[in-house]
């Protein structure tokens, strides 16, 4: 049996000025990735042939979002309604004939199951299913009126009569029903309510009025979470990091904290992989089996190879790979630079745009200074090297396969495979010295003294 085809209409062109911020409300993250992508996301994952997204005036970077990610933006000109704004998007979608699902670009936590649940409820009997939820404070909310499993009106809150706004299931403004029928319906909605306004709701009285029948669906409150203001942000974030670090402690992710480690929406950990306290997962890492994390440690556009141990107190940024049981230990800051397998850098060290050979050890304080002010150059340091501590590698460089290089040392020529290169000042050593610096230093002092 064929799939009925399903479109995807996704209403983001609320003005969200409470959110007081210079950013469309629907761009503020969640996991590191904008909220109304995820929506997107969830919308591919319940197969949307068509994803249509409801923008204001001027708001060209949901436009660009949209676009990159497959969607049509259409403009609501001017904001009357939820109604008014799934009827702007009739042009986009026509010739489409198959269910329409209404989604909000500010509801992140919403999951392809629940979506699922809401779309079985279509059917023979069922011409429209609405989303809802059992709030402990139903204010402000839409209420579903229902018989049994009918659903007979939606009534907004401002519109509900006492005994109306009693009821505590509200409406989560998700909405399924046949496009065709739906825009039919909508050029029927009057906005002769207490906001002026075009309401999607509208359309379960009028479909009851010609003989369709609705029915409602249930979701969690928390999944139909919607985010108006910087606190409610927060929330949504710190559900969206509860429920991502439960998924992935169920896949065998060891936390040794989980509530202080910080999850970004592509993080990928493999199983056997243990997470110490306060780590943050900002974009694009991916963490293979067996490698461990240790506490206070920053990942960013990095591979963590198997049997890897990173921190605490380690920072990796863009273009970071580390191999297989490779070490990078506390204040190491890797940044484009390769470490093959089982090479270490342990202590207060910078690789940057460079690549560190298989079984080479960097010594604390080791930098390579990649950067002129003008641009970025590379350093190419072989397998089994030993790199002294406080050595400066002044890029492009190469240190060849089992070279040493002393401690102290400022290498700024290649060096040969098996070599020893020192480049540091010659020791000098002046007997009773010490004492002599110490009583100039007492005198100077006492001379600022008295002046």
């Amino acid at each position: 049996m064929t799939e009925p085809k399903l479109a995807v209409v996704i209403l983001a062109a609320g003005q969200g000025t409470r959110m007081k911020s210079s950013i469309p409300k629907v761009l503020h993250p969640v996991g590191n990735r904008p909220m109304v992508q995820h929506v997107l996301d969830v919308a591919d994952g319940i197969g949307a042939a068509q994803k249509v997204i409801v923008v204001a005036p001027g708001d060209k970077e949901v436009e660009k979002l949209a676009e990159a990610h497959g969607a049509v933006a259409v403009v609501q000109e001017h904001q009357r309604g939820t109604g008014h704004a799934v009827a702007a998007t009739e042009g986009a979608l026509a010739g489409f004939d198959g269910t329409l699902l209404v989604l909000f670009g500010d509801t992140p936590l919403l999951t392809a199951a629940t979506l699922k649940a809401l779309l079985a409820c279509m059917g023979k009997d069922a011409s429209i299913a609405a989303l809802g939820f059992r709030a402990g404070d139903p204010t402000g909310y839409g209420r579903m009126v229902c018989d049994g499993d009918r659903l007979l009106a939606i009534v907004e809150h401002k519109d509900a009569t006492r005994e109306e706004r009693s009821i505590d299931l509200c409406f989560a403004g998700i909405l399924a029903v046949d496009a065709k029928m739906l825009f039919d319906l909508l050029r029927r909605v009057k906005n002769q309510n207490a906001q002026g306004e075009f309401y999607l709701t509208d359309v379960i009285a009028l479909a009851r009025g010609i003989g369709l029948s609705s029915r409602p669906a249930e979701g969690s409150a928390e999944e139909m979470m919607g985010v108006n203001t910087q606190a409610q942000l927060a929330e949504a974030e710190a559900a969206y990091q509860t429920r991502r670090r439960a998924e992935l402690m169920e896949a065998g992710v060891s936390f040794a904290a989980p509530e202080t480690v910080f999850l970004s929406a592509d993080t990928v950990i493999e199983q056997g992989v243990r997470i110490g306290p306060y780590v943050v997962f900002a974009p694009g890492v991916k963490v293979l089996g067996g490698a461990e994390i240790k506490a206070f440690s920053h990942l960013e556009g990095a591979v963590v190879g198997k049997g890897a141990v990173v921190g605490p107190f380690a920072r990796l940024r863009p273009g970071a790979n580390l191999q297989e049981d490779v070490h990078v230990g506390n204040f190491v800051e890797v940044k484009n630079t390769i470490l093959e397998r089982g090479a270490k850098a342990n202590h207060l060290s910078y690789l940057g745009d460079a690549r560190v050979g298989a079984g080479t050890n960097i010594g604390a304080g080791t930098i390579t200074c990649n950067y002129d002010g003008f641009g970025k150059y590379r350093t190419d340091i072989g397998k089994n090297v030993f790199v002294g501590s406080n050595t400066a590698l002044v890029a492009p460089v190469k240190l060849g396969n089992d070279s040493i290089v002393a401690a102290g040392s400022v290498i700024t020529k290649d060096v040969e495979a098996g070599a020893l290169a020192i480049a540091r000042g010659q020791q000098e050593i002046r007997p009773g010295g010490a004492e002599r610096v110490r009583a100039k230093a007492k005198a100077r002092k006492r001379t600022r003294k008295k002046g």
